[in-house]
């Protein structure tokens, strides 16, 4: 099991990952989280642009056979001008694995790999997004050191 930089061949897979997280969460915050009707084929040249991009952290995890089993996408910009966390700050958004028992070995892994790519660009601060109800997740985010520092509560005004 290896992490490495994404290339435009991971593209269609990680957009398929990410794809299968949306659905996961929908339930959940069914007006929030709703995917777009072509959200995959919205995705595609998003995901395309980010992996192009230097300044955006995109890596893989490849599992023993060589296929993408996650994902994790990160970027460092300034503090809002309201706080002051003694540096940039380093955002993960885009992180899933296939399986949700894959966080512990996978997700660990893509972790700590956003989070050197953060600290070599002189991030202060690591800030991850996940939903209240993905458990596996919310235990690695926890056990990796991260804790709930704000929460999003959201209702549809139909």
């Amino acid at each position: 099991m290896t992490v490495r930089e994404a290339t435009p061949t991971d593209v269609e897979r990680m957009a398929d990952l990410a794809d299968s997280k949306r659905r996961q969460y929908e339930p959940f915050a069914p007006v929030f989280q709703r995917p777009a009707a072509n959200a995959h084929q919205v995705h595609l040249p998003w995901l395309a642009r980010l992996v192009a991009d230097p300044d955006v952290g995109t890596f893989v995890h490849e599992d023993d056979s060589g296929g993408v089993d996650g994902f994790v996408i990160i970027t460092v910009a300034p503090a809002p001008p309201v706080y002051d966390p003694g540096g940039p700050t380093s955002l993960i958004d885009d992180f899933t694995v296939a399986q949700p028992d894959l966080w512990p070995s996978a997700g660990a892994a893509l972790l700590d790999t956003a989070r050197r790519w953060a600290k070599e660009r002189g991030a202060a601060q690591l800030v991850a997004v996940t939903g209240p109800h993905d458990a596996p997740k919310r235990a690695l985010l926890h056990d990796a050191g991260l804790y709930v520092a704000s929460e999003w509560f959201t209702t549809p005004l139909a």
